[in-house]
């Protein structure tokens, strides 16, 4: 199952006290809006934060795109994931509408109660 870019997604409380942190460990923002969530990257390392915006840290997997956040010629449609997920019998916090096409996205909780986050963008 190709799952595409995969990053993790932080719940911050100060989102300028982290970035720097983050920097520090050598990650550089690459896009974000400054106030609320920034994504850094550290090679093919990537980290977003997100103040405000989550209740838990979250594993994130972006169909389409690779680590550099470029779409990909070909790729596994978010949908068709969730049709797979579901024929294994994963319950979903989140579906994906399975009638449209390009961007949708879904979320299954792990049995610990971990958020998964599949966002495709294209």
């Amino acid at each position: 199952m190709e799952l595409g870019a995969f990053s993790i997604s932080l719940t911050v409380k100060d989102l300028a006290a982290s970035r720097q942190f983050y920097q520090k460990l050598g990650f550089q923002p690459t896009m974000g809006d400054g106030g609320n969530w920034q994504i850094l990257k550290n090679g093919p390392h990537i980290i977003g934060l997100f103040q405000g915006m989550f209740d838990k840290n979250i594993l994130t997997f972006n169909p389409g795109w690779n680590q550099d956040a470029q779409q990909q010629a070909s790729f596994t449609d978010v949908r068709e994931l969730q049709r797979q997920l579901k024929a294994q019998g994963v319950t979903f916090a989140q579906e994906a509408d399975g009638s449209t096409t390009g961007p949708a996205r879904f979320v299954v909780v792990v049995p610990d109660g971990n958020p998964i986050l599949v966002d495709q963008h294209v």
